[in-house]
């Protein structure tokens, strides 16, 4: 028996209903702030990603070589390509862009619970706002999305400016072995990557920064960063909207193209695999011949969500099956395409069983059995049979139609 692909998944009915009832609560809050749907190919040249990343993460991506030679990749996130397509398509749209994504994503990696090889993102790039009122509306939004979903989650804020300016003097080489240390939180890597360098003496800054409680404590530390009003703005929209955060300005991102303000979210039932959410403001449009436009965005890790939320019962609105005898069955169909325009999830026996077997199915599936005989054609009526309390009417197809509406109101 042929298995599916391994850190792949099958979804049932019920998981596919819940997971498409979370994504439209997040689609619909972005959708509130102006942010509208794109959609980017399943497969990008290779080079897409590698002069956004580097050479090292192809090892982590499903590469091919086409039928023309082209060197090809299915996509092992979305910002890239939002932003190859902003320069393809979106330069002379009014800005700022506002958009937004839901998509599937692969990478070659250990398969674990909250990591998957095929596994789907929804995130926001805002394209061309270099303000702190951009930064605090992509937090914010970032916020209100997870909020819909029903996830609990912790909700982190920092900048990189305060960790560049302690860095600053170090080479570009040694500033990105340290920030990746920083992003991945390996904490002996640091130590090891500090005292290697020589660099001991920022161990104490670098560590506190993590720990401070205010912005104000940030610049005691980092000292005169060129970003400090920007950053102060940033945080004082935030607290003026009342969103709950914590500051850390530990949080970094190994990626040269990230560039001042940054966030991350994490579910609080997870343990250690438990970031939910990431994003900051970036330029990345020049890298693939646009102009060096600001951006900001996130990314929302679909399936730990859904993981975080776990199990949820379902709301699957009323359901009728229709029931005939076989001179009844033209009818039936008739009867069912009335349902299911009044917008009523509604079933027809195909298997050919008996009356009474057809009932009985019902009864597993149904709330309510449309019964229809010779008598109900000739009259033009159905019976209507309540498969939760037993009692049933003949009715006419409206007034029976109408008797299920109520039900699925109430």
């Amino acid at each position: 028996m042929l298995q599916k692909p391994r850190g792949t998944r099958d979804f049932l009915p019920d998981e596919m209903e819940r997971r498409r009832l979370i994504e439209g609560r997040m689609r619909e809050a972005v959708r509130r702030w102006g942010y509208r749907e794109v959609c980017t190919p399943d497969f990008e040249h290779l080079e897409l990603f590698t002069m956004k990343s580097g050479e090292g993460i192809i090892q982590e991506m499903y590469t091919f070589e086409d039928k023309g030679g082209r060197q090809m990749t299915l996509r092992p996130e979305v910002t890239a390509a939002v932003l190859r397509m902003y320069v393809n398509e979106g330069k002379v749209l009014p800005k700022p862009i506002r958009w937004c994504y839901f998509a599937d994503c692969f990478r070659y990696e250990r398969p674990q619970k909250g990591r998957y090889r095929q596994f789907w993102q929804f995130g926001v790039e805002l394209i061309g706002a270099d303000t702190a009122s951009a930064d605090a509306e992509v937090i914010m939004l970032a916020d209100e999305a997870l909020q819909s979903s029903g996830v609990t989650f912790d909700l982190h804020v920092g900048h990189l400016a305060p960790m560049k300016h302690l860095l600053s003097d170090l080479s570009p080489e040694d500033q990105r072995v340290i920030m990746a240390c920083l992003d991945k939180r390996d904490q002996n890597a640091l130590s090891a990557a500090l005292e290697g360098r020589g660099l001991t003496h920022l161990t104490e800054p670098l560590a506190a920064l993590s720990e401070c409680q205010t912005v104000a404590e940030v610049f005691e530390i980092a000292g005169d960063v060129p970003e400090r009003a920007r950053i102060e703005e940033t945080f004082a929209l935030l607290d003026s909207q009342g969103i709950e955060y914590r500051p850390d300005f530990g949080i970094a991102r190994g990626l040269d193209y990230y560039t001042g303000m940054v966030f991350e979210g994490f579910a609080r039932n997870l343990g250690a695999e438990n970031q939910i959410l990431g994003g900051g403001t970036y330029r990345l449009a020049h890298l693939f011949g646009g102009d060096d436009v600001a951006s900001c965005g996130f990314a929302i890790g679909f399936d730990r969500v859904m993981v975080s939320i776990g199990d949820f019962p379902l709301e699957p609105g009323t359901v009728v099956g229709v029931v005939c005898t076989p001179e009844a069955r033209e009818r039936a169909l008739e009867v069912a395409r009335a349902f299911r325009n009044a917008g009523v999830r509604t079933e027809v026996d195909l298997m050919e069983r008996g009356m009474g077997a057809q009932i009985a199915h019902a009864a597993k599936t149904a709330d309510f059995a449309v019964v229809l005989g010779k008598r109900e054609v000739d009259a033009g009526t159905v019976t209507l049979k309540n498969l939760h309390t037993g009692e049933q009417q003949e009715k006419s197809l409206e007034e029976a139609i109408a008797e299920v509406a109520r039900h699925g109101d109430r």
